[in-house]
Formats: structure tokens, C-alpha cells, sequence
């Protein structure tokens, strides 16, 4: 993918965009569990009560909170709590949450700040936590054993009639100090501070049962407010997932059309030396399904690959905030979870590679098959051309089932490996909390910070997973996209010269097809005449069509240099070369469309009296006009709704809307029969005479009216001179000439 990272550089901004929106989804993601806890820990089990802080408390509980604190923190809390009574006058305002006030005077916290809190909390904690103990102790004197242990409570043993409280006012302070130490001992194994501030809170609750407060109403406004808090956060975590979404479909599917449209552009730029390299199956691979496999995963690794990390590490360090005692539970499912992926990641990897070769091979037999048909049917290749196609898909399909089979395990693995540490959080944590070490709600925390690492992790190994698959496809287009152009533009070019004269000079001309070790052309000099009509004639494979592929450079020579008006056609930019050239390939092609539409490759300007022209010149007018749709008549891909002979009078009539001072004919008229052919060449002779003409034919009739003829044989001109001066003078043009004499005696 490295290899294609500058198509994503123009959506660097949305992938940033992306990126912020991902790290707010999240931390959405990883808040939710946390607030799900306070719901269990605070909303149910402490009825909504958050702080071991009350805000308000009998008269009684305040002054027998006094005598476990010394007279500094005695003055806190007195600058902190005001005194309630029926002569106060905010007095109707408590009695409606406090009934208890009509009765007798209560304490009222004044709203202090977060510092003042902390402060009081950690203050009256332990008093308050006493003082609700030794209330309860009071009430049921069995329970001191239970509620104190160790702490030496003997009701028995007090005067009758006395209070515990008035008998604890007559103990020296430093005695009382020593019953705050029996709770930090006791609960020093349960959690220090925080199950100290836990129990704080049910006694606030108890407190404000006493005071006649609803607790129904605090619970509920709490539940409400957090649950409304939790709602709030997952909206905006799913409004994120969405617009994340959203970016990654619109980069993933703006990077492919950019691939598109760099390698057709690029397969554009190609001469034969190129496509030697790539063959058509495999280009068309690369384009559609190699482009769309980068698509797909680019997609997913927009949404998933900066999600799945912050997701993983968070969860972590969550998840070990809750419960550190739990950490060896997260460390196995991990541990796991990777060695199924490298087992699956060294596996895999391979079969993708193979996977796209043999989606290209299928290709190939496919297009094989498509392109030919009429000659399988010929000779009857058809259970032949089956079993070659079967064979292919059978080896694409058994590659991918092996793939699929592997991919099938994952899941089935992923969903084992939650549910195992799902059951063994609830194994352990159900003894911690037992133990009171840790609350219900943060064991069920801790559980989904499991299994969010667990997925964080799932989401990660379908990542190394589809990466792979579309590392390779990145890599066969890059290969594409990288191949050096042999034929380009030179750096100082040159222009024609004007007048442009289309004179053709070949001085020592050699080629070599790239890679080849003989060359196809030796030692070729011509010299072609402006306005000069040339035939170029030789016996199959002489190295006729590779003679006029380099003068528009399709090819460049490998020794010597082609001169058009007197300049190397190398210094001379492509578009301007091609502009002078009218080429007629040896194989006709059409294009899907109309007639006109084909005919205006050659000139989009051209009005309709020009393709008219172009096509009377080029005997295709008949078969044109006799239709009622005249040059709007649809075309089929390659031309397949007309015969050979339309189809190449189609393609000279193209070249010939271009009015181009230099004409190629190469083989081009080889499917028309002789009387056509002799109407076409008359009708090229008097409408192209200012041009320069190249006829490449293996008739003697098409070409015997040139100003002069080129024999070629092996790659070497052999004769050359008019078509009277090779009867006399050369063998091979003779020859040709006896053997077709009699059919051009026809013409």
C-alpha cells in the first residue's frame, strides 16, 4: 500500500477529520461502562446517594459526630452546616424536603466547593461511619460483634438509663481515637478509602431516611440524570460511527476512481514495449478488481485502524482502574487472540497472491473464449475450451474456500475466547465482590472493557487479514502505474517546420522488440517523397507493419532515425507527430457508439459533409445511407454487427476525416473484394494527392500504381522501384505478382 500512498495525499484533510471523529467515538465507547458501573455502584446499591458527605443531618448525628473529631475539624463543620429550626426563616423551604425539621432542629450543609468537599468528606467519613454503627449497636446490641468487632462494646456493662453516646462523651478523646482506628482496620482488606467512602454513603442514606427525606425521589433523579447523561454519549458516538462511515466510503471511493483513471491513463501512455509486459486479462484485473479490493479495504481502514488501537489501550487502562486484581484475565484472551492471528496471518497471506493470479488466469480463458467463439465452434473446441475454463475456476474456487475456511474459524474463535473471559471475570469477580473488593458495577465494567479489547482485537486481526489481500492489489497496480514509458516526449523538443512538407526519410534504420535477441529490421534507408504514394510489399513476417509502426512511433528504432520534413520524429512531441498521421490498422476496431460517433475519433469538429465525404471516399456510403439510420446506426463492441469489409471501409473512413498530410494503410484492405478495392484506390488518388500515402497490402493490384514499391524479406529491403521496374528486377515481387496475375486480370 506504501506504493500508493500519494492518491490518498489529496484527502488528507477528511482522513484527519476522520481520525478526530474516530477518537471521540472512542472515548464515547469507553465512558459508556464507566457510567453503567455508576448506575449499578451509585444509582441501585447506594439509592443514588453519590457522597459519604450528607446534606443535612440531625441535630443528634451532628453533635455525635463531635466527639470523634478534634475542635479544628468540630469548627469546619459548623462554618459548613447551619442550624435549622422553626424560627429559621428559609425554615418552610427545609421542611418540604426535610419533615423532620417541624420536630426537631437539623444541620444544613451550605453549598461549599469542590476543595471545602473533598476536605469534609474525607473528615466525617469515619465519624459518621461510627456513629451510624454505634445507632445500630443501640437498637440491637447482638450486632456490635457483628458491626465492631474487637471493639470492646458491652451495653450490659452501662449504668441503666445511660446513652452509649453519653458514655462515650465521658471516655478521653484518645480512647475514642482508638474505635476510628477498629474501622480503618477492618476495612483496610476491603479497599481503604473507597469502601470506607462506600459504607459512608448507606449511612447517609440511613440518615436521611431519619430526616424523613424521599429516597425514591434521589434515586430516581440520579438514574435519570446519568441515564440521561449515558443516552447523550451514545448518540454522539453513533452520530461519529456514521460521519466516519460516511469519510471512509467517500475516500476510499475518490482513491479508486483517482487509480482508475492514473492507469487508464497511464495503459494510454503504453507503446507495445509495454504491453509486452502486461497482457489485456491482467490489465482489465488490475483495473476493476485489484482497484476494488483497495477500495474495500481502504473503506474499512479508515473506520477501523485508528478506532481499534484507542479502543484496545483505553479499554486496558480502564479495565485495570477497575479491578488491577483482574489484569492476568485480559493479558490471556490477548494472548490468544495473537497467536490465532499469526497462525492465521502465515497462512493466509500466500493464497491471496495466488488468488489474484488465477482471477487473472479465468480472465484470460474468459476473454479467450469470448474473443473466438466462431473458431472453437469451427472446430468444434467447445468440451475442450469447458474443461480449460472449469479447470481455472475449480483452482480460483478451492482457493478460496481455503481462504473462506480459514476466515470461518475466526469468528467462531474470537466469540470463544469472549465468552471464556466473560465467564472467568464473573468467576473471580463474583469472590471479590463477595469479599467486598471490588463493587457489582465495576465488575460489570471490567467485563465489557474485556470484551471491547477482545473486539478491539477481532477488528484488528480482520485487518491483517484483508491488508494483505490488499497490499497485493495495491502493489500489482502499482507495477502498472511505475512501469517506465519508453516512448515519450524529449526534453528540448522540435516542432515541424512550416510549410509543413510530409516527407519520410528511414537513414539506417535497426529494431529489436524489447527483450528479443535478434533484431526484426536491418539497416533500412528510404526515402519517401512529399505527396509520394509508397506500397510496402514482403512475404508474411518480412517486417512490413513493424516498418510503419515506427513512423508514429508505436515503437522507436533501436539504430538509426526516422526524419519527417527533415526532423527525427524522436524530437518531435507525440501529439504533434500523431496530429500529421492518418494510420488504418491491420485489424479493424470500432467502438461501441454510432457510426458518427467512430467517425469522429479522427476530428470531433468535423461537420457532416466531411464524414459524408470521408465515406463516399471510402466505398462505404452504400451500406451506410441504405439503412434508415444512417451514420446514427449503433455500433457493437468491436464492430461485430458488420462484416470484415465494412468494418476496415468504417476504419479508412475514419483516418480520412482526419485530412491528414500523411496517410498508413496498413494491410488495410485486405477484406474488400478486388472491384471495391480498385473504386477505393481511385477514389484515394484523386482526393488524397497532396498527401503522402504508405499502402502495406500483399496485393500486387493494390499497390501496382504506387510511385514506387518497397519489397522487404526478413527484415531487409530488397528491391525497390516501380511496379514495371520489379517485374524485370526483382525475383520475389515477381513471383508474387505471376501467382496473383490472374485474378487481377478481373479487376
Amino acid at each position: 500500500m506504501a506504493r500508493i500512498l500519494k492518491f490518498f495525499k489529496p484527502y488528507l484533510f477528511l482522513l484527519l477529520l476522520a481520525i478526530g471523529l474516530l477518537f471521540i467515538q472512542a472515548n464515547a465507547d469507553l465512558a459508556l461502562p464507566d457510567y453503567m458501573s455508576r448506575i449499578v455502584n451509585v444509582g441501585i446499591q447506594q439509592s443514588g446517594v453519590e457522597s459519604p458527605l450528607p446534606d443535612a443531618m440531625r441535630e443528634s448525628t451532628f453533635e455525635h459526630i463531635g466527639l470523634f473529631v478534634d475542635e479544628e475539624v468540630k469548627a469546619d463543620l459548623e462554618t459548613h452546616y447551619t442550624r435549622v429550626d422553626k424560627t429559621s426563616p428559609d425554615f418552610e423551604q427545609y421542611a418540604a424536603t426535610y419533615p423532620l425539621v417541624a420536630e426537631s432542629p437539623i444541620y444544613v450543609l451550605a453549598l461549599p466547593d469542590e476543595a471545602s468537599r473533598a476536605r469534609l468528606e474525607a473528615e466525617t467519613s469515619r465519624p459518621l461511619l461510627m456513629v451510624f454503627a454505634l445507632e445500630k449497636i443501640a437498637e440491637n446490641p447482638e450486632m456490635a460483634q457483628t458491626l465492631m468487632p474487637g471493639g470492646g462494646f458491652d451495653l450490659s456493662k452501662l449504668p441503666p438509663g445511660m446513652d452509649i453516646f453519653s458514655a462515650l462523651g465521658m471516655m478521653p478523646a484518645a480512647q475514642r481515637a482508638q474505635l476510628l482506628d477498629k474501622i480503618d482496620e477492618r476495612f483496610a482488606a476491603l479497599g481503604g478509602e473507597k469502601a470506607i467512602s462506600q459504607a459512608a454513603a448507606r449511612a447517609v442514606i440511613e440518615e436521611y431516611k431519619a430526616l424523613g427525606r424521599d429516597i425514591t425521589v434521589i434515586q430516581n433523579g440520579y438514574l435519570t440524570r446519568v441515564g440521561g447523561q449515558m443516552l447523550l454519549i451514545a448518540l454522539i458516538a453513533a452520530l461519529a460511527t456514521i460521519i466516519v462511515g460516511y469519510l471512509g466510503a467517500r475516500i476510499a471511493a475518490a482513491v479508486a476512481r483517482d487509480l482508475r483513471s492514473a492507469l487508464f491513463e497511464r495503459v494510454m501512455r503504453f507503446s507495445g514495449a509495454e504491453f509486452d509486459h502486461f497482457s489485456t486479462a491482467s490489465l482489465i484485473t488490475r483495473s476493476t478488481n485489484d482497484i476494488t479490493q483497495i477500495q474495500s479495504v481502504t473503506a474499512i481502514l479508515v473506520r477501523l485502524v485508528f478506532y481499534a488501537p484507542i479502543i484496545g489501550i483505553g479499554g486496558v487502562i480502564r479495565a485495570l482502574d477497575k479491578s488491577p486484581s483482574m489484569w492476568w484475565i485480559i493479558a490471556l484472551a490477548v494472548a490468544l487472540l495473537l497467536v490465532m492471528i499469526t497462525v492465521v496471518f502465515s497462512v493466509a497471506v500466500p493464497k491471496f497472491k495466488l488468488v489474484q493470479k488465477l482471477l487473472d488466469k479465468l480472465n484470460l480463458i474468459t476473454r479467450e473464449n469470448l474473443a473466438g467463439m466462431m473458431v472453437v465452434r469451427a472446430f468444434r473446441q467447445e468440451e475442450h475450451e469447458e474443461r480449460r475454463f472449469d479447470q481455472a475456476n475449480r483452482d480460483l474456487t478451492a482457493t478460496n474456500l481455503f481462504v473462506n475456511r480459514i476466515f470461518v474459524v475466526v469468528m467462531p474463535f474470537m466469540m470463544l475466547v469472549m465468552n471464556g473471559a466473560t465467564m472467568l471475570i464473573i468467576w473471580v469477580g463474583a469472590h471479590e465482590v463477595a469479599q467486598a473488593q471490588i463493587q457489582v458495577g465495576d465488575m460489570m465494567a471490567f467485563m465489557q472493557y474485556a470484551i471491547q479489547i477482545v473486539f478491539a482485537f477481532l477488528m484488528l486481526s480482520m485487518l491483517f487479514i484483508m491488508f494483505p489481500r490488499a497490499d497485493v492489489s495495491a502493489n500489482r497496480v502499482a507495477d502498472v502505474l511505475e512501469t517506465p514509458i519508453t516512448i515519450v516526449d524529449a526534453e528540448e523538443s522540435k516542432h515541424f517546420p512550416q510549410p509543413f512538407r510530409p516527407s519520410i526519410a528511414f537513414r539506417h534504420v535497426s529494431f529489436r522488440y524489447p527483450e528479443a535477441e535478434d533484431d526484426v529490421l536491418h539497416d533500412i534507408t528510404l526515402d519517401i517523397q512529399a505527396g509520394q504514394t509508397v506500397g510496402i510489399m514482403g512475404t508474411t513476417g518480412s517486417g512490413k507493419s513493424t516498418v510503419v509502426n515506427l513512423i508514429p512511433r508505436f515503437f522507436d528504432v533501436t539504430e538509426g532515425a526516422i526524419l519527417i520534413d527533415g526532423v527525427d520524429i524522436r524530437q518531435v512531441p507525440l501529439r504533434e507527430l500523431r496530429e500529421v498521421i492518418g494510420y488504418v490498422p491491420q485489424h479493424s476496431n470500432l467502438f461501441t457508439g454510432t457510426i458518427e460517433s467512430n467517425l469522429r475519433f479522427a476530428d470531433e469538429d468535423a461537420d457532416e459533409e466531411t464524414l459524408r465525404a470521408a465515406l463516399e471516399i471510402a466505398q462505404a456510403s452504400e451500406f451506410v445511407f441504405s439503412k434508415p439510420e444512417g451514420m446514427q446506426a449503433e455500433v457493437s463492441q468491436g464492430g461485430i454487427n458488420f462484416s470484415g469489409g465494412q468494418k476496415q471501409r468504417l476504419t479508412i473512413a475514419r483516418a480520412l476525416v482526419k485530412k491528414a498530410p500523411i496517410y498508413i494503410f496498413d494491410d488495410s484492405f485486405s477484406a474488400l473484394d478486388y472491384k471495391t478495392d480498385a473504386r477505393l484506390r481511385r477514389a484515394l488518388l484523386q482526393h488524397l494527392g497532396d498527401s503522402t500515402v504508405i499502402i502495406v497490402s500483399q496485393r500486387v493490384a493494390t499497390i501496382k500504381n504506387a510511385d514506387q514499391i518497397i519489397v522487404l524479406d526478413e527484415g531487409r529491403v530488397i528491391c525497390q522501384g516501380t511496379h514495371e521496374e520489379l517485374l524485370q528486377t526483382c525475383q520475389v515481387y515477381r513471383e508474387i505478382a505471376y501467382s496473383q496475375l490472374t485474378q487481377e486480370a478481373l479487376v
